[in-house]
């Protein structure tokens, strides 16, 4: 079998900054075992396998997978499958993708970017003494938690959360969680850092989804709808986030930097 294979970084200025994300199209879906293997073999953050969608619903079934476990919400990978579909094909300016746990979430030119759809997952408090000494957390302003096994840490500045040095097998321990630390930064509204050593990836470089979570957070304590973002990951990635009602709409630019084939 042979898969068209691209690799895409999302959230990125420039090649080897964001997030790099695998997106092969399918045309049909092969077991979960072999869905598996692939992306462990790719042996990215994320690899976004995408199916024509027969249901009506959207034009493409999506699933997303790190090299250890499915995901159920995966920005980045949505955002570069969103790149592949458009920058394919200029005479349509969005594209829709039917998933199995984050609903239908749409993908839209926006300038020389793209803007991305995802639902806010707002987080609620809750303490989490576990996770910050893991993470060996400094200045501590809040923690959170949103049942889809997201924590969300507050730092009361960017140098703490630029500081972290995390304990990744303790923070693996707690199981698959996607882990946040966020605080104010210096040259954007917001920094961040996610780490999930549980789904096998130590540290994220740009994560769609952790905004899901922590931009009805800040968008509260800003007072305002939308605001600018970086995360501060050895890659780095600058966003926009914008809470838009029960949605959140990510703005970023891709690049597509590999293009073959994979055999199956």
């Amino acid at each position: 079998m042979r898969i068209p294979f691209a690799q895409i970084d999302a959230f990125a200025s420039a090649p080897f900054t964001g997030n790099p994300a695998a997106v092969m199209p399918l045309a049909a879906w092969p077991g979960d075992a072999v869905l598996q293997a692939i992306a462990a073999e790719n042996n990215l953050a994320e690899t976004a396998f995408l199916l024509p969608d027969a249901s009506g619903e959207a034009e493409f079934e999506l699933r997303w997978f790190t090299p250890a476990t499915e995901a159920a919400l995966c920005g980045h990978a949505t955002l570069a499958s969103g790149h592949f579909v458009l920058s394919g094909d200029p005479s349509i300016d969005a594209v829709r993708f039917r998933t199995r746990r984050a609903g239908v979430l749409e993908v839209r030119r926006a300038g020389d970017g793209y803007e991305l759809s995802l639902p806010a997952w707002a987080p609620s408090p809750l303490k989490l003494p576990e996770i910050v000494a893991a993470l060996g957390a400094q200045g501590v302003v809040e923690t959170l938690w949103h049942p889809g096994h997201y924590a969300l840490i507050v730092l009361e500045n960017e140098a703490l959360v630029r500081a972290l040095a995390p304990d990744f097998r303790a923070l693996a321990a707690k199981g698959n969680i996607l882990t946040i630390v966020t605080a104010p930064g210096d040259s954007t509204d917001i920094v961040s850092r996610a780490f999930a050593p549980g789904a096998g990836i130590d540290e994220d470089p740009v994560t769609g989804s952790a905004h899901a979570v922590s931009a009805p957070y800040w968008a509260k304590r800003l007072g305002r709808e939308s605001f600018t973002a970086f995360q501060a990951s050895p890659r780095g990635g600058r966003l926009t986030c914008r809470l838009d009602g029960d949605r959140v709409i990510l703005g970023g630019t891709c690049l597509t930097v590999i293009e073959g084939v994979f055999f199956l």
